[in-house]
């Protein structure tokens, strides 16, 4: 076929749609690993799960988001996508239970060989192009921390994404072990369940932003216009707002830590030591700031069944956490919310001309393709906005690559590297955990365009779909052989432009 896609997640879905859209032509399939569409919003299951940037942008540009939520949960977020699919046709493209463990190119044939394992073994695609769908995180296992004598609990150990079916949550104490975006879901979500008391033990501290869980400004114009246009105008006023409070916190950081404590004192009783909990010892956008629709973290401990420690845990024992104060954290259930494990391309194994790839020592092509590795996009999104807003400029500017080949004859596009520095930089650059313990992992960035990752919308949207394609950077190539029906494999490929 022409275009494989691999994951029939929000990127896998949207890479679809744009695919039919504009390059109607092409024949295309999606192979998914597990038994549904969705990728996250399908694995995770653990309570209150839900998504930290607001449906205008984390929704499609082409499938207006008409629910009341602006900060909306997984199941409606599931069936969000599970709508998509089914209205643009892209359900009817879906394989799944096919995992892709190799994918191998042949430059003389100009096309992918895909190996897949299924329930009955393993199957091969072909296929000119290969988009990775993929995110960036480790669908088979988290990160997990080896605590001191976690043996010995004589409770339930649970890590969030592989939250067990049917745990009984009303009267249990729970600790969750973590500060992200996991953790501070889970204790308010807990709570409204019925758990009789919550903690969260958080090491360090982390930035919490209340947002209103529903958008006023949407509320209203509901009234006088239709779906598509309410969806446009708020999906732009938030593209801004995200954009210019990133910018303006990271141009002012002391104003904006001010202002981000300030908010938790509003919100939590008077006395709470909110230095001590909410003020953490780096910059905003250090790390992700972590979202609180409708203040909900702050009313779940402002009631008493939430609580927040700040500290180092130093053993586990049989009724719960010891503390390296010499204090216990009483649990009938641990969480261990320590975060995602980072992997590139979804942990597959790519080989060019027979010889293997090493992604982590490779540059990144405009933040979505791998120097010299021939028609293969890899697409992620954005750390410091909406996923979707990156993965959908990413297929679009994929879609209009296709374009660019066909209308030169050209049957293959190669990033190739040609800075003098090839130390580089991590291609995502955050101080979180889940990034930093990936550095040996990820490819890397250059010093300028098209090999920085910028993680800015209005740049991103200039330099991917207003910039031309061939820019001297990516090498088209034509094969000779690619079009014959009766050519072989193993031949010569063309020359270069």
């Amino acid at each position: 076929m022409d275009v494989l896609i691999v994951g029939a997640g929000i990127s896998g879905i949207g890479a679809a749609a744009r695919l039919q859209e504009r390059c109607p032509g092409k024949t295309y399939a999606i192979i998914e690993a597990r038994e549904h569409l969705g990728g996250t919003w399908d694995l995770f299951r653990y309570p209150g799960i839900r998504s930290d940037s607001d449906m205008y942008t984390l929704s499609f540009p082409f499938k207006p988001w008409v629910n009341d939520k602006s900060i909306a949960d997984g199941p409606d977020i599931l069936a969000y996508l599970e709508d998509t699919a089914r209205e643009f046709g892209v359900d009817r493209h879906i394989h799944y239970s096919q995992k892709v463990v190799r994918a191998s190119w042949d430059s003389a044939s100009a096309l992918w060989t895909v190996t897949a394992q299924t329930p009955a073994g393993e199957v091969q695609h072909t296929a000119r192009m290969l988009y990775a769908a993929t995110g960036y995180y480790d669908y088979d296992s988290g990160h997990v921390v080896d605590f001191r004598e976690q043996d010995s609990f004589g409770g339930s150990i649970v890590h969030p994404q592989f939250w067990p079916e049917g745990l009984e949550v009303a009267g249990k104490r729970f600790v969750i072990i973590g500060s992200g975006a996991t953790a501070v879901t889970l204790l308010p979500a807990l709570i409204a369940q019925g758990a009789g008391h919550v903690v969260m033990l958080q090491r360090t501290p982390t930035y919490m932003l209340p947002l209103p869980g529903g958008d006023p400004i949407a509320s209203i114009m509901r009234k006088v216009l239709p779906p598509k246009a309410v969806h446009r105008v708020v999906r732009g006023k938030n593209i801004a707002m995200n954009a210019g409070s990133f910018a303006l916190m990271r141009r002012f950081p002391k104003a904006a830590r001010s202002a981000l404590t300030a908010a938790a004192r509003h919100a939590l009783p008077q006395g709470y030591p909110v230095d001590t909990h909410f003020n953490p010892p780096y910059d905003p956008w250090d790390q992700r700031l972590c979202v609180t629709p409708d203040s909900d973290l702050f009313e779940a401990i402002s009631s008493g069944r939430g609580e927040v420690v700040t500290a180092q845990i130093e053993c586990f024992d049989e009724t719960g956490i010891r503390l390296v104060t010499g204090e216990h954290v009483d649990a009938d259930v641990i969480i261990t919310a320590t975060g995602l494990k980072v992997v590139v391309a979804g942990k597959i194994s790519i080989e060019v001309d027979g010889q293997p790839v090493a992604v982590n020592e490779g540059f990144i092509y405009k933040g979505l393709m791998l120097s010299d590795v021939p028609n293969l996009v890899w697409c992620v999104g954005y750390t410091n906005a909406s996923w979707t807003l990156r993965s959908d400029l990413t297929a679009r500017w994929f879609c209009k690559l296709l374009n660019h080949l066909d209308e030169g004859g050209w049957t293959t596009a190669t990033p190739r590297f040609d800075e003098p520095d090839t130390t580089g930089r991590p291609a995502i650059e955050l101080s979180a955990g889940y990034i930093q313990r990936a550095l040996d992992v990820l490819p890397r960035q250059g010093q300028a365009r098209p090999w920085t990752v910028r993680q800015n919308y209005f740049y991103d949207l200039t330099a991917t779909l207003g910039g031309r394609i061939d820019d001297g950077r990516l090498e088209m190539v034509r094969s000779m052989h690619a079009a014959d029906p009766h050519w072989a494999p193993g031949l010569d490929a063309g020359a270069a432009s």
